[in-house]
C-alpha cells in the first residue's frame, strides 16, 4: 500500500510517498512558488541524486499533476502506474470543534472545512485547494483529512475557554483550538522514546518554531494547553504574525490609521512578527546574519523572540508541575542554536542546564540532547515528521484500526524507528 501525504500551503506543496508494506519513504519533494510564478519541483528518492525541474504551476491542480507525473516518470519516478497510489492524506489546519480525529473526506467533510476556513484564512483555503486538486487528479482513491487542531481536543475547559461573553463560544465557537498538532504529537512521542518512558507517563513542552510558531504543554502524553488560539495568530512571535499583543492595539491603530478590519487583519498576519520588527526579514538566518553585523532591529528581533520563548517555557512548567523535557522542532527550532541558547539562558534554577557545545553542534535532521547529562530536565532537538503522522492515520482509517492519539501505537514511537521510515 503506497500512501501519498500532501501538505498544501498557499504557494507550496510538500509531498511524501510512503510504502506501508516496507515501512519506508520511497519519494518525497516540494513544489515551490505555486500560483506566483517561477515555480519548480524538487524531488528526492532515497539512494538517487536530487531532481529539480522548473515548471509553471498557476494553481494547485497543476502542481498535483506535476507531482504525479514526476512519480510516474520513467527516469526519476518510482511508480509504473497511478493506481499504485492507494490513498492520499491531506493536512488541514483548522477543523473547528467538529473534528477531533482524522477522517475520510466526503462532501460533508469538505463543506465543514470550508465553513471554518475564516478561522485560518492563511491555511485552510490552500488546504482545500489541495484536496480538490488531488481529488481531480486521483478521483478513485480514498482521501483522508488530518487536522492540526485534533491533537489539542484534550485541553480542559479552563485552558480553551476565553474570558469573553460565553455566548460567543456558544454561538460562534470562539475558543482556543491550537495548531501544529501533528508536529507536537510526533515530537512528544519521540521524546518519550529518548527519555525511556511510556508516552502516557511523560510531561513535556514542545516548541514548534518555524515561520509559524506554537508551543504545547503535554501532560501524560496529551495536550493540556497550547499557545495558538481561535486562529494561528495568537501565541509566540512568528515570521509574519504578531502573536500575543494587547487586544486594544488593533482597535487603536484602526482609529489612528483609518484601517478597515480586513486591512488590520492583513497587518497582524502578514506584516508583523519578525518581519514587522526588522522591516524586511522573516528568515531567521537572515535575521541572525544581520544581527551579527550590528543591525539593531535584527538584534532586537532575536531578543524578543527568545524572550517570549523563555516566558512560555516558564508558564508551561507552572501548568505541568513535574517536567521531563523541552523539545525544539521545525526549521528554526532545529537550526537556531543562538535562539535556543538565549531562550534557555539562566534557567538552571528551574532544572535546565544547557550544554552550549551540544547545542551548537546539533545538526538539522538529527535528534540531539542539548542539555548536560546531569540536567534534571532534558532538552532535545527533534526533527518533526508530520507526513509520517498523516501516513499512520491514513493506514489506520483504511484498516479500521484507528483509535486516537492517546492510545494508537505509532511506529515512530518505537525505539528502533529511523526518520527515513526504515527499521
Amino acid at each position: 500500500m503506497n500512501i501519498l501525504a500532501i501538505n498544501c500551503g498557499s504557494s507550496s506543496l510538500k509531498y511524501q510517498l510512503f510504502d506501508w508494506t516496507q515501512k519506508a519513504v520511497i519519494a518525497k519533494g516540494l513544489v515551490e512558488r505555486v500560483t506566483i510564478g517561477g515555480s519548480y519541483i524538487a524531488h528526492e528518492v532515497p539512494g538517487r541524486e536530487k531532481y529539480k525541474k522548473e515548471f509553471e504551476c498557476p494553481n494547485h491542480t497543476v502542481a498535483i499533476d506535476l507531482v504525479t507525473k514526476t512519480l510516474l516518470d520513467p527516469e526519476v519516478g518510482v511508480l509504473k502506474d497511478i493506481n499504485q497510489i492507494s490513498a492520499v492524506g491531506h493536512r488541514v489546519v483548522h477543523g473547528g470543534e467538529k473534528f477531533t480525529r482524522s477522517v475520510r473526506i466526503d462532501e460533508n467533510v469538505l463543506n465543514t472545512v470550508k465553513a471554518v476556513a475564516h478561522l485560518a484564512p492563511l491555511h485552510n483555503p490552500p488546504n482545500i485547494a489541495g484536496i480538490e486538486a488531488a481529488q481531480a487528479v486521483l478521483p478513485n482513491v480514498p482521501h483522508i483529512a488530518i487536522f492540526d487542531t485534533a491533537f489539542h481536543q484534550t485541553m480542559p475547559e479552563e485552558a480553551y475557554i476565553y474570558p469573553l461573553p460565553y455566548e460567543w463560544y456558544e454561538k460562534h465557537g470562539v475558543r482556543r483550538y491550537g495548531f501544529h498538532g501533528t508536529s507536537h504529537l510526533y515530537v512528544s512521542k519521540r521524546a518519550a522514546v529518548l527519555l525511556g518512558k511510556p508516552a502516557n507517563e511523560c510531561n513535556v513542552i514542545t516548541m514548534h518554531i518555524g515561520n509559524g510558531v506554537s508551543h504545547t504543554a503535554i501532560r501524560n502524553g496529551v495536550s493540556v494547553d497550547t499557545s495558538m488560539g481561535l486562529t494561528p495568530l495568537e501565541g509566540a512571535v512568528m515570521g509574519t504574525r504578531c502573536g500575543d499583543i494587547d487586544p486594544a492595539i488593533p482597535i487603536f491603530m484602526m482609529q489612528q490609521e483609518d484601517l478597515s478590519a480586513k486591512e488590520i487583519d492583513n497587518v497582524l498576519n502578514k506584516k508583523s512578527g519578525i518581519v514587522g520588527i526588522t522591516k524586511r526579514f522573516t528568515d531567521r538566518r537572515d535575521v541572525l546574519a544581520n544581527a551579527e553585523q550590528g543591525d539593531h532591529l535584527c538584534q532586537l528581533a532575536v531578543k524578543i523572540e527568545a524572550y517570549r520563548l523563555k516566558k512560555y517555557i516558564g508558564s508551561y512548567m507552572a501548568v505541568l508541575g513535574r517536567l521531563d523535557a523541552v523539545i525544539f522542532t521545525a526549521g528554526v527550532g532545529e537550526r537556531g542554536a543562538e535562539i535556543r541558547e538565549l531562550a534557555l539562558e539562566n534557567l538552571e534554577h528551574m532544572g535546565i542546564y544547557l550544554d552550549k557545545k551540544r547545542n551548537a553542534e546539533a545538526v538539522k535532521g538529527k535528534e540531539a540532547l542539548i542539555t548536560t547529562d546531569a540536567s534534571p530536565i532534558k532538552v532535545f532537538v527533534i526533527p518533526t515528521d508530520e507526513e509520517l503522522v498523516f501516513t499512520e492515520d491514513v493506514s489506520a482509517i483504511l484498516n479500521d484500526t484507528y483509535s486516537d492519539h492517546m492510545t494508537f501505537e505509532y511506529s515512530f514511537s518505537k525505539p528502533d524507528y529511523q526518520r527515513d521510515g526504515s527499521k
